[in-house]
């Protein structure tokens, strides 16, 4: 990434973006978003994991790391193609413009794709029928055990795949063939949206891309245990008889949380997974870098060590930290794969090993501005101290929005803490009475001006919104994922005042 220009880009997750179906879609809004950041000068667009979600709606607990949201396919350009028709769209619900409720649009969105599925079957859309057997050899490395998976899952009520009949836990030969034969029919229908998914997404990418946006993915370290991945890779995990795991992952108690976070995915058999070249790894870096020009790998420190915590403990307060796969991993997968274009997410406490295995890598870490104000002017957060290899943020997706961070200071960090933070963020930008209204651009302008290679604000701060903005709080479960942007918020002089900004700066 060290050759890469000065640049500057927007964090919108996909499910963010508007339209009228409940959920941001791969259809016309997405490219009018496109042609915005085009505007106003900006040459990475951010998004979250692009992997199917449950009705919590979280990117970062999925049944596949492989696989598409097929909730983001969209409904116009299946209209397009063929396998809607106008009719079908004409008794769409109102939606709420400002949130996914995730409740009302999985089924309304499944019942939809269903009917699209019938129309293919019943020869619709002749044209995607080569491009279809094209990609379903293509991927079938792991399409096939995802299709299969989530027919399963289906069959089964949605249950946990280790309550499933012991055979298809085991993945006997006979008893998965017998399951092929059964569900073929769903099987197919799976294939089939992740077929539609993957087309319509590529084809936003080459939009961007030829227009000089690159495309900024995200990929968290570990896997759901409730997932394809685990089910059909399960030598790869530390899993007892019954498939369940024996070891989680997580983090130690720190200074925010007196138990630690238990986070329970299983956790690697890196032991394992270094006997055969780290194959799955390299298969998952594969296709995520056919989808994105550019990685953040979540939870990077855990290449380096992790904290290993017994799946009978409730809390995260008795693991251990092991090591992990370091350098071997990195050296295989850039002999594997070539140059890196991966970020890693150093956020929290890292260690000088952690520092160092960036570095060998060349792999830019991150620095977010919200946790630059209150500890003193030597806060490698803070802009005069920022490398220039490195990405930054006014927040990220577990921030709050600025202005919602500073409007719940006290609540989030105390009333002494939060004072030496306000004096500090007053004393920086110079404020005045009043300005903390602008705050949001302050810190836009902060970055942007910085000699960070590389600068992100999510859409919510160019917007100026607080809290009702924010896209997930950490360690709740309830309301996050949901944030939708509305385009009648965006001004003329918002747009016109990123764009000089970018431009002045010289991103």
């Amino acid at each position: 990434m060290k050759d890469w220009p000065r640049c500057s880009g927007i964090l919108l997750h996909v499910t963010s973006l508007p339209g009228p179906y409940g959920i941001g879609d791969l259809g016309a809004e997405a490219y009018r978003f496109a042609d915005w950041l085009v505007e106003t000068g900006q040459t990475l667009w951010q998004v979250l994991p692009l992997v199917p979600v449950a009705e919590g709606g979280s990117p970062y607990s999925s049944p596949s790391t492989f696989a598409g949201n097929v909730l983001c396919i969209s409904p116009e350009r299946l209209v397009e193609d063929g396998l809607l028709t106008p009719d079908d769209l004409e008794d769409t619900p109102a939606f709420p413009a400002d949130a996914v409720d995730f409740a009302r649009v999985i089924p309304f969105k499944q019942a939809l794709l269903a009917r699209a599925f019938e129309r293919y079957e019943d020869g619709a859309a002749p044209h995607l029928q080569e491009p279809f057997e094209a990609f379903r050899t293509a991927q079938a490395g792991w399409l096939e055990d995802y299709a299969l998976f989530m027919a399963l899952k289906e069959a089964h009520d949605g249950r946990l795949w280790t309550t499933w009949d012991p055979a298809l836990v085991a993945r006997e030969p006979a008893a998965l063939a017998e399951a092929r034969r059964t569900h073929a029919r769903a099987i197919h229908r799976h294939r089939l949206w992740q077929f539609l998914f993957a087309r319509q997404w590529q084809a936003l990418k080459t939009y961007c891309n030829e227009r000089g946006l690159r495309i900024f993915g995200d990929l968290p370290i570990y896997v759901a245990h409730d997932s394809a991945d685990v089910w059909s890779n399960p030598s790869l995990f530390h899993l007892d008889e019954a498939g369940n795991p024996t070891v989680v992952a997580g983090v130690p108690p720190d200074y925010f949380s007196e138990t630690g976070q238990r986070w329970g995915n299983p956790i690697y058999r890196w032991d394992v997974m270094r006997e055969n070249g780290y194959a799955w790894w390299i298969e998952r870096l594969r296709a995520v870098l056919t989808q994105v020009d550019l990685v953040r790998l979540d939870h990077f420190r855990g290449f380096e060590a992790y904290w290993e915590i017994p799946a009978s403990e409730p809390t995260a307060v008795n693991g251990r930290w092991v090591k992990g796969p370091g350098d071997d991993f990195f050296e295989t997968v850039r002999r594997t794969l070539g140059a890196l274009p991966i970020v890693a997410e150093d956020l929290g406490i890292i260690t000088d090993e952690v520092r160092a295995l960036m570095a060998r890598f060349d792999l830019p870490g991150m620095a977010v501005l919200q946790f630059a104000f209150g500890s003193g002017e030597d806060s490698p957060f803070l802009p005069p101290n920022f490398k220039e290899h490195l990405v930054a943020y006014t927040g990220t997706h577990d921030n709050d929005t600025v202005l919602g961070w500073w409007a719940h200071l006290e609540e989030v960090i105390g009333a002494e803490a939060a004072k030496r933070t306000r004096e500090h963020v007053r004393h920086y930008f110079d404020l005045r009475p009043g300005d903390e209204r602008e705050l949001n651009w302050r810190f836009i302008e902060a970055l942007w001006t910085s000699r960070a290679r590389t600068v992100v604000t999510p859409m919510q701060d160019v917007l100026g919104l607080g809290s009702e903005g924010r896209m997930n709080t950490p360690g709740t479960d309830a309301g996050n994922w949901r944030w939708r942007y509305e385009p009648a918020r965006l001004t003329d002089a918002m747009t016109e005042r990123l764009r000089r900004l970018t431009a002045d700066a010289g991103r």
